[in-house]
C-alpha cells in the first residue's frame, strides 16, 4: 500500500490488496518436482508436492472469503467473521469432495451394471468426479478444494473396484485430460499476454508498470522466505533425528519451489480487476498487466533456473542410484508390498527362511516413498491404516478388498501371483 500510493496508481481498495496477497499466494511448484527425486530427498518431494497441491486450493477459498466481505470498515466482529467464512469454505469443500469420492466408490462396489464394460466403468467415474465440482458450484463452495479431496478419495477407494482394464484407461485419460487442459492454460496466458487492449492503459507510463511489477515480484520472494524459513526452524525443533530434520539446502529449495506462479493467480487477477470481462479502470489494468509480467518472468527465468540450482543444492547420490537400479525387481520385493496389505506376514516368513538357513539377513530399506507408506510406523497414518482397514474398506472397497469378479484380469493376475 506505502508503494502504490507513492507510484499514484489508481483507487485501490483495502479489499484489493487482500485479494493482491490471495492472487500470490498461489504457488506452480510443477518445474521443482520434475527435477527432485522423489527416491533420493522423499521428505523434501513430499513437502514440495503437498504444498503445491494444497497452495492453489488454499488460494482460491481465501481469495473466495476475501469477494464476500466488505473490508472498507474493518473491525474485530468482521475479521472474526471473515476467519470463520475462509473455515466454513475450506471444510465444507473438502467434506462434499470426501462424500462425493466415497459415493462413487461405493456405487461402482455395489452396482454390477458397469462392472464388465469398461467404458461404462470409465464413463461412471468421471461423472461422478464431474458431480463433485457441480455441487460444489451449486453451494457456492471451492470447487477446486473439492475435486482436490473428491480425486484423493477415488484413488484410494474407487479405482481399485474396478477391472484391471478399467484402471489403465483412466489413468491415462486423466493423464491426458490434464495435459491438454494444461496446453490451453498456457496457450491462454500467452494469447492474452500479446492482447494490445490491457497494455494501452500502461503504455503512455511503461516504468511505472515495471516499478509495480518488480515490487510485486520482490515481495513474493521476500514473503516466501518469511515463512519458509520460520516454520522449518519449527519444525525442526520437534525432530530428534537429524535425518529427519529439513537441512538449508533444502529449505532453499522448498523456498524456490514456491517462487513460480501460474494460471490460477491469472483467473483471480482477472476475476478481481475486471468488469464483465473488460478493463476499464487504469489501476486494473496495471493490476492485471503486472500479474502477466510476474507469471511470465517466474515462470521462464525462475522454471530456467530450477534445474541447475536444485543439482547444485542436492547433489545425486551415485550411492543411492546404484541402490535402487540394482534392487530386485521380482514380485515380491516390489509389486506385492504395492499391491497387497499382507506384506508384512510374506516379509517376515521369508526372513525367518532365510534366517534358518543362512544365518541373519539385512532387508533392504524400500526407497521409495510409496512403498515407505505400505509399512506405517505408530503415527496418525498408522492409527489411520487400522480404521481403515476395519470399517472403510469392507463398505468402499479397496486395495485387498476388491469384490470377486469371475474371469476380470484382476483375478487372472491374482492367480498369477499365487
Amino acid at each position: 500500500m506505502h508503494f502504490f500510493h507513492k507510484f499514484n496508481i489508481g483507487s485501490l481498495k483495502i479489499g484489493d490488496y487482500l485479494a493482491l496477497g490471495a492472487i500470490f499466494s498461489a504457488t506452480d511448484s510443477v518445474c521443482t518436482l520434475q527435477v527432485l527425486n522423489q527416491d533420493e530427498t522423499p521428505l523434501l518431494y513430499s513437502l514440495v508436492f503437498g504444498e503445491g497441491v494444497v497452495n492453489d486450493a488454499t488460494s482460491v477459498v481465501l481469495f473466495n472469503a476475501i469477494q464476500s466481505f466488505d473490508l472498507s470498515h474493518i473491525n474485530t466482529s468482521t475479521a472474526l467473521q471473515f476467519i470463520g467464512n475462509f473455515l466454513y469454505l475450506f471444510a465444507a469443500s473438502t467434506i462434499l469432495g470426501v462424500v462425493a469420492g466415497l459415493l462413487s466408490a461405493y456405487i461402482i462396489k455395489k452396482l454390477y451394471f458397469g462392472r464388465h464394460s469398461t467404458d461404462r466403468e470409465v464413463a461412471l467415474m468421471i461423472l461422478m468426479a464431474y458431480l463433485s465440482y457441480i455441487l460444489s458450484e451449486l453451494f457456492y463452495l471451492s470447487a477446486i478444494l473439492t475435486v482436490f479431496f473428491c480425486g484423493i478419495v477415488m484413488s484410494h477407494y474407487t479405482w481399485h473396484n474396478v477391472t484391471e482394464s478399467s484402471r489403465v484407461t483412466t489413468k491415462h485419460t486423466f493423464a491426458t485430460l490434464s495435459f491438454v487442459a494444461e496446453i490451453f492454460i498456457f496457450l491462454y496466458v500467452g494469447m492474452d499476454a500479446l492482447d494490445i487492449e490491457k497494455w494501452k492503459f500502461v503504455s503512455d507510463s511503461p516504468g511505472k508498470s515495471i516499478a509495480v511489477s518488480s515490487i510485486l515480484l520482490a515481495l513474493v520472494l521476500v514473503g516466501r522466505a518469511a515463512f519458509v524459513f520460520p516454520l522449518s526452524f519449527l519444525t525442526n525443533l520437534t525432530k530428534k533425528s537429524p535425518s529427519d530434520k529439513i537441512s538449508l539446502k533444502q529449505q532453499v529449495t522448498i523456498w524456490w519451489a514456491g517462487l513460480m506462479r501460474g494460471s490460477v493467480s491469472m483467473a483471480l487477477a482477472y476475476n478481481q480487476f475486471t468488469r464483465s470481462g473488460h478493463t476499464d479502470l487504469r489501476a486494473n489494468a496495471i493490476m492485471i498487466t503486472s500479474t502477466i509480467t510476474v507469471v511470465l518472468f517466474s515462470t521462464v527465468v525462475f522454471g530456467l533456473m530450477t534445474k541447475p540450482l536444485v543439482r547444485i543444492l542436492l547433489p545425486s547420490s551415485k550411492h543411492i542410484s546404484s541402490m535402487i537400479s540394482s534392487e530386485p525387481s521380482s514380485p515380491k520385493s516390489i509389486t506385492v508390498p504395492l499391491l497387497s496389505n499382507e506384506q508384512d506376514s510374506e516379509v517376515s516368513l521369508g526372513v525367518q527362511d532365510s534366517e534358518a538357513n543362512h544365518g541373519p539377513v539385512n532387508i533392504p530399506r524400500p526407497t521409495s516413498l510409496r512403498m515407505l507408506l505400505s509399512s506405517p510406523s505408530h503415527t496418525v497414518h498408522h492409527y489411520w491404516r487400522k480404521f481403515d482397514n476395519a470399517f472403510m474398506r469392507p463398505v468402499f472397497g479397496g486395495r485387498g478388498f476388491v469384490p470377486y469378479v469371475p474371469g476380470s484380469p484382476v483375478e487372472q493376475n491374482d492367480h498369477q501371483w499365487h
